[in-house]
């Protein structure tokens, strides 16, 4: 009986937790008069004609998973030793370096920057429960060079994790890049040298340009402030290099237009994980559209991220990687493909 109950409250944290990770406001909403068309009066919403993703059935298919044993997902992604020695001595050669999950370690025109941060034990708003880290971090946070910048895609616990960019903003005061709605809630835990943007905008930061671009996906942390806060990708322009970081997102046309408009790209981080049950996940790009999205972009080099590190997915661990180079293969890419290790760095 005991175990029934500890089973119990625990499906319903972890519900709550997941629908606060992939929840999202039907595209039928109407956009908010006179502003562009993923505004509406009380935050954003998906502009993709066909979106749907209902916050109820979403719910109840996490609370039937909060229920049942995780599948067996075979071993773990080994994590390379990086004691970021090299990194802390580099000064121009771009470098990119998986730390795990949508974290990276950019280097690009003497300028460190870090994509969505994450060092956490658990991408969860407790610490009791929730998705756990099953793979420890590429890099030691003591090993870092000093960070310049942090952009982030948007407000979910795997990917906005508070331990990591308070001890961020300690260590480095970094610039933070942000989509619309997260600077007042970077404000609230101390963190005021941010710079938000909307989807299109663009900053200059130390000789590079910086652009908020379109993805397809959610926000919230907690049921209050559901799509409050926008999400999405980014495109970081150097002085010869050109990066694009998917963030989180489903596939939709609007890649096509951030190639045609910001392309080509040198690297593009796309995610490969998280599409477990569905045919087509309306919030996450399963490794087949993962590839058509490197293709909209015309990216010359694809790395795959979000994927093997928490436990967050119903997918075996060699799946998403497994069935990516089938497609990169069958199209002609594999070559095109650069599929790291945690911990790994590459120069690009």
């Amino acid at each position: 009986m005991v175990v029934d109950v500890v089973r119990m409250l625990s499906a319903l944290l972890l519900t709550l937790g997941l629908v606060l990770i992939d929840t999202a406001v039907p595209s039928a909403l109407s956009p908010h008069t006179d502003a562009p068309s993923h505004h509406v009066r009380d935050g954003f919403r998906n502009v993709a004609p066909d979106y749907a993703y209902p916050l109820i059935g979403r719910a109840l298919r996490t609370l039937r998973l909060g229920f049942e044993h995780a599948p067996a997902r075979g071993r773990t992604p080994a994590v390379l030793t990086n004691d970021g020695a090299e990194l802390r001595a580099n000064g121009m050669v771009p470098t990119l370096t998986w730390i795990g999950h949508s974290t990276f370690l950019l280097q690009i025109d003497s300028v460190n920057i870090l994509t969505d941060p994450h060092w956490g034990d658990r991408a969860s708003p407790v610490m009791f429960t929730g998705p756990r880290r099953l793979v420890p971090p590429g890099m030691r946070f003591e090993d870092l060079p000093p960070i310049h910048a942090v952009i982030i895609s948007h407000d979910h616990y795997d990917h906005l994790d508070e331990a990591t960019v308070r001890r961020l903003n300690a260590a480095y005061h970094p610039t933070f890049f942000v989509p619309l709605g997260i600077k007042a809630w970077l404000a609230k835990v101390g963190i005021t040298n941010v710079v938000e943007l909307d989807w299109w905008e663009t900053r200059e930061f130390r000789g590079l340009t910086l652009v908020c671009t379109p993805a397809q996906h959610s926000s919230g942390r907690g049921l209050l402030d559901q799509n409050r806060r926008l999400w999405s990708s980014w495109v970081v322009r150097g002085r010869d290099r050109r990066l694009f970081f998917a963030g989180d997102t489903g596939y939709y046309d609007a890649f096509k237009e951030i190639g045609e408009r910001l392309g080509p790209f040198d690297v593009a981080f796309i995610p490969i994980g998280g599409y477990s049950a569905y045919e087509r996940h309306p919030n996450h790009v399963n490794p087949e559209e993962a590839v058509q999205i490197f293709e909209d972009l015309g990216a010359r080099l694809m790395v795959p991220m979000h994927f093997g590190t928490f436990d967050l997915n119903r997918e075996p661990f060699r799946e998403p990687p497994d069935r990516l180079m089938r497609e990169a293969l069958r199209r002609g890419l594999e070559e095109s493909v650069a599929l790291l290790s945690p911990g790994q760095t590459i120069h690009w």
